[in-house]
């Protein structure tokens, strides 16, 4: 999984071709500590199939503000740089990040 901030974000995740998630996080997010490790664990699963990166708000408020991350945790997958699906706060959980990235890869 990729750590991505305001100076990398641009290339990692609108530049890039395909499909890649984002995984939104802040610090003292405590749903959001607590998706992470699910996140990963889909990660390290699809990484050949899909880009994973996380991005930090609270270092990034105004590009994720950019992105129209209003609410934590929010999960977003993005397709040749464009926004395509996402899934924010009570949505974003284990099972739902794991369904959202099955539609888009192929499952194995």
């Amino acid at each position: 999984m990729i750590e991505v901030d305001k100076n990398t974000f641009e290339a990692e995740v609108l530049q890039a071709e395909g499909y890649v998630l984002v995984d939104y996080f802040g610090d003292g997010c405590v749903p959001c500590a607590a998706l992470m490790p699910h996140v990963h664990a889909i990660a390290d699963k699809y990484e050949d199939q899909m880009k994973f990166c996380s991005l930090n708000t609270t270092k990034a408020r105004r590009l994720a503000i950019g992105q129209k991350v209003l609410g934590l945790p929010t999960i977003t997958i993005y397709k040749d740089g464009a926004k395509v699906d996402e899934l924010v706060k009570e949505d974003a959980t284990a099972d739902s990040v794991l369904a959202m990235v099955e539609k888009y890869v192929t499952v194995k």
